[in-house]
């Protein structure tokens, strides 16, 4: 039977345009091509899971407008459970604005729309679905009351709470909060902001992880980019150097890496393990145009493997 998640989060529309170079401030850059693909961090660590084999129920909120249709309408082709994506009357779903740059990075503006409307009812009603999962996925783009109802209920029916702190908080997260996750795995830049330590090196990743570990997270992996991820968990503090692959959009690769993290412990692995394979998904949704579009299979993430000669 495949390991269940909850995926607790945000449904956003992307639009994407592919520029020669990310514009500055008061800057008009003439871009290339232009794309729409369904995103959001909650939907796509949803479809990232049921790529990966996993069973999926997904918790957020849609408008009543044509984007809104189209991400339920994607999801439920993924195989997700859709019963608790609520639709908000007279609410646009969220959007995303997103450019892309020839090396893959990317500039990000979100109008949060629907995601914004979900309620601590919302995820109570939810209740059943995250007590049935192993796992419960959980981010920052949907307001965090809902994130810390989310995690109570999923740590009190001992289920647990794998928490990608994105976008960067502004304000610390509460303690409330950071007790009840039981792995935590931020970017340098979300890293920075929850314990003001430069992680940008295997030394500050460390460090900063410490200081997580010393908040109440259970367990933290620190996501470096091209530099690779550091795990941090009982007696395990190890430096994952990064797979080299030829980056064409970063836009859900933390997605991916986050979605492989918790289908991996829901299956029974242990964190290094689960890392690994997160770094595996991670570095193929780079090499791919779009969000949900450039997340892999369980197909090419062991093919991809095999052929770098990495062990799952």
């Amino acid at each position: 039977m495949a390991a269940r998640l909850t995926v607790v989060g945000s449904l956003n529309t992307d639009l994407v345009i592919k520029a020669p170079r990310l514009p500055e401030v008061g800057e008009t850059v003439t871009g290339g091509e232009f794309s729409t693909y369904p995103g959001g961090k909650g939907a796509n660590q949803a479809v990232a899971a049921a790529r990966l084999g996993a069973s999926v129920a997904m918790v957020g909120a849609v408008g009543p407008d044509d984007f809104g249709r189209q991400l339920r309408e994607g999801l439920t082709r993924d195989g997700i459970d859709t019963a608790h994506v609520t639709v908000i009357p007279q609410t646009p779903s969220g959007v995303a604005l997103i450019t892309v740059d020839p090396r893959g990075q990317n500039t990000i503006v979100v109008a949060s729309g629907a995601n914004w409307k979900v309620t601590p009812a919302h995820v109570d009603a939810a209740r059943e679905s995250i007590a049935r999962s192993r796992v419960l996925l959980a981010q920052l783009e949907i307001p965090l009351e809902c994130v810390v109802r989310a995690a109570e209920l999923a740590h009190e029916a001992g289920c647990r709470v794998v928490l990608d702190p994105a976008p960067a908080p502004r304000e610390p997260l509460p303690e409330r909060l950071l007790r009840l996750v039981d792995v935590i795995n931020p970017n340098e830049v979300e890293a920075r902001a929850l314990t003001g330590i430069s992680a940008g090196d295997e030394q500050g990743a460390r460090r900063a992880a410490e200081m997580l570990i010393a908040l109440g997270c259970r367990n933290a992996v620190i996501k470096l980019g091209s530099r690779g991820a550091f795990v941090a968990g009982g007696e395990i503090r190890r430096m994952l150097p990064a797979i080299p692959v030829e980056a064409v959009d970063t836009t859900a690769a933390g997605d991916a890496f986050a979605a492989a993290l918790g289908v991996a412990l829901a299956g029974g692995a242990d964190l290094l393990a689960a890392a690994t394979l997160a770094n595996v998904a991670g570095a193929i949704s780079v090499t791919r145009m779009g969000a949900q579009p450039s997340l892999p299979t369980r197909a090419d993430v062991d093919a991809f493997a095999r052929g770098r000669g990495i062990a799952l």
